[in-house]
Parts: structure tokens; C-alpha cells; sequence
């Protein structure tokens, strides 16, 4: 059935009535140039689901990275690739909506899974710019602006190579550097970093890696100038994160804590963070981050935008939600040569100057089916009565 259009309320911009007519869903794994480490562990290859979704002729992709195992959240690429392909795809497709609104109303009845469902929900959006010409990140409402972002290293083989990689990021002038930190791996390394680069301003990621019991820890640097603290206790710890807040100085950010909409006004309203750090897939998708989006911003809290090392496909949806008005800290955002020796997708995720991206618009990249081949590990599809 071919798309029938309309207006899409609130931002003016056409859009369509779409009937999902089909999945295809690719469970990837991509291998990384080095290892990535943080609190929870260390990667050496990046496990992703792609999804195809089709309408008609018309065809768009979405990606879901929640990583190999759950130790980032509860989800898994083995988990996400299940869902969509039996039990959310079966769900949605053969059906017509006409927003995404739409389409989170048919999934409301399957708790969490926010990854899994992001994958489907990413999709339509994409498939919107793509049937409607109209570039994805004015379909989000966002202006056609550079998009800045941050340096960002996780846990190094030793301090000298850590301050080698700072100094080369402070001279190719990022605005910021993002620092991974684990027990051991936190304080004296941060005294280091912040007494080396005075100048710099740093925030550090401890991916729930801490609790309130390191309370003297958070007090100790409290003196570092930290612009905050990013998702320092563990994930469902709101009341917690409130506690530390409190207590503590140095502004704290939330990220792994918030998984939705919901989430998010309970964390605003008991104060558990003066910054939210939104990724589109760990929310759900692109709906719920309008939703948080706009919160945050009626709240006076500053958002920024972050990713899961995913290919260009998930990098630029990324860089699209970017261009909204309350994202003013630089981003997690990162050319694909920064982790990939070659990407999956093309066209890659690159900078258009030093440091910073332009919007891709509606010609957003998609995977090269070559190397789609040979880094896929499992592929469904799911497709309406009428096509099976």
C-alpha cells in the first residue's frame, strides 16, 4: 500500500501515513581498531541490529547498539535481535501509523526493552525523511546547524598514554574531553589530567560503577573544576543520585538511569541531576527523546547528545537530534575512522571541519551490502500476511 500523506502536527513539515510492510532485521558485529574499556568491562568488537524497514517501495534503516552482553543495561544485541524479529516485528508490521506516537501506542504494552524497541521506532522516522524528502533532523525540529562535539577515552594502558591522547585532543581544539573512570582508575589519574591541562574542561563517566559509600571520592573532587559527573551510582538509583547530589558539589548527569520519558520527569522533579545525557536508542527511540528533550529544556536542565559506537547509520540519527536547542554540551559524537577501520555503512560518519559534523538531511547513510555480508551473524525478516 502505497504512504499517504499529511501534515505532521506541531512543526509544519510533511510527512506520511505509512504502513510497515516489512522488517529485515541483520544482527552485526563490528570489530573495533582498539578495545574499549570502561567500568563495566572491555569490548573488542561492537554488536549492533540493523533494521531495514520497508513501506511500499520505499526502504529506510535504523541501529540499536546495546553491545554484546547486558552490562551496559539489561539488553543485549542477542536480546534486541529477538525482540524485533519475534515478538515487536510480528507485532507492528501489516499495520498503518500515522505518527510515531502511533507506533509507540502499539509496542505500550511490552515493558522496557527500550533498544529493542528504538530499533523499529528509529526506523519510521528515518523512513519519513527518506519518503518525504524532508531532512530527518527538521522532521525532529531542529535547525540546520554544525553540530560540535567532545573527545571522549576510556580506560588506557597507563596515564603517560592518556595524557599523550588528552594533549593531541586539546591541540586539534575540542571543547571538552570525556574521561572513562573505574575504581582505581579515578582519582590520581584525575588529579594528573586536571593539574597537566588546567585549562580544559573535563567531566568523567563512571557507568554506575560507584555508590554512595564513595561519597569521600566525589568530595575529593569537588575541588577539580569538573564541569559534572556522569552516571556515577547505579542505573535505577534515582533516589540515590538525588542523595549524592545533595552532598556533593560538582553537578551530576544522568545517563544510563534514563531509559524514558518517565524516568526523566522523576529524576527532574526529586533533583537528581543537573544534566541529561539522551541516546536515542537506550531511550526508545526519537519520540521519547523530543519528550525529554523538551523536559529537560522546560526545567532549565542543559541535555547532550551521546552514542553507542554505533556504525554511520546509528552515528548520524545522532547527530540529527543533536541540532535541537537545548543540546548545548558537545556531544559523544565520533567520526567512524575513530573506531573502525572501515565503516559498515556508507557514507561514513566524518567531520565536515575540525570537530564538527553538518546534519545529513534526508540522504542519511545505509549500509554497504558487502560489508553488510560479512559482518552479519544472524538475519530475519518479518514481513505482513500479505508478502509471506
Amino acid at each position: 500500500m502505497a504512504p499517504r500523506f499529511n501534515r505532521f502536527d506541531g512543526i509544519g513539515y510533511l510527512t506520511v501515513t505509512m504502513r510497515i510492510d516489512r522488517l529485515d532485521v541483520h544482527y552485526v558485529v563490528m570489530p573495533l581498531i582498539y578495545p574499549w574499556r570502561t567500568a563495566y568491562g572491555e569490548d573488542a568488537d561492537i554488536h549492533s541490529v540493523l533494521v531495514k524497514l520497508s513501506s511500499g517501495e520505499h526502504t529506510a534503516w535504523a541501529e540499536s547498539t546495546p553491545f554484546f552482553a547486558p552490562h551496559y543495561l539489561s539488553e543485549s544485541a542477542g536480546s534486541v535481535f529477538y525482540h524485533v524479529t519475534e515478538v515487536f516485528g510480528p507485532h507492528v508490521v501489516g499495520r498503518e501509523y500515522d505518527t510515531a506516537a502511533d507506533l509507540n501506542e502499539r509496542l505500550g504494552p511490552f515493558k522496557g526493552n527500550s533498544f529493542a524497541k528504538a530499533a523499529i521506532e528509529i526506523g519510521w522516522w528515518t523512513l519519513q525523511s527518506r519518503i518525504t524528502g524532508t531532512p530527518l533532523h527538521r522532521l525532529l525540529g531542529g535547525a540546520t546547524r554544525d553540530v560540535i562535539a567532545g573527545a571522549d577515552f576510556g580506560i588506557q594502558d597507563s596515564l603517560q598514554v592518556l595524557l599523550g591522547n588528552i594533549g593531541q585532543a586539546v591541540d586539534a581544539g575540542f571543547p571538552r574531553i570525556k574521561l572513562k573512570v573505574a575504581k582505581g582508575w579515578d582519582l590520581e589519574m584525575l588529579r594528573a589530567v586536571t593539574s597537566t591541562f588546567p585549562d580544559m574542561t573535563f567531566h568523567i563517566d563512571c557507568n554506575s560503577g560507584y555508590t554512595l559509600d564513595d561519597l569521600p571520592f566525589f568530595r575529593a573532587i569537588d575541588d577539580l573544576g569538573l564541569a559534572f559527573i556522569e552516571q556515577p551510582l547505579h542505573h535505577t538509583d534515582i533516589l540515590d543520585h538525588a542523595e549524592l547530589a545533595r552532598r556533593i558539589d560538582t553537578p551530576i548527569c544522568l545517563d544510563e538511569t534514563i531509559v524514558d520519558p518517565r524516568t526523566a520527569e522523576q529524576a527532574i522533579r526529586i533533583g537528581a541531576c543537573r544534566y541529561i545525557n539522551i541516546k536515542p536508542a537506550r531511550v526508545g527511540g526519537l519520540q521519547n527523546a523530543l519528550a525529554i528533550h523538551d523536559m529537560a529544556r522546560d526545567a532549565g536542565i542543559p541535555v547532550w547528545i551521546g552514542g553507542m559506537l554505533e556504525s554511520s547509520v546509528g552515528g548520524a540519527v545522532c547527530v540529527e537530534l543533536a541540532t535541537l536547542d537545548n543540546v548545548t554540551y558537545p556531544g559523544d559524537l565520533f567520526p567512524s575512522s575513530r573506531f573502525y577501520t572501515r565503516d559498515l555503512a556508507a557514507p561514513p560518519l566524518e567531520y565536515d571541519s575540525p570537530n564538527t559534523f553538518r546534519p545529513f538531511g534526508s540522504d542519511l547513510p545505509a549500509p554497504d551490502p558487502e560489508m553488510l555480508a560479512a559482518w552479519t551473524r544472524r538475519h530475519a525478516a518479518v514481513a505482513a500476511e500479505a508478502e509471506r
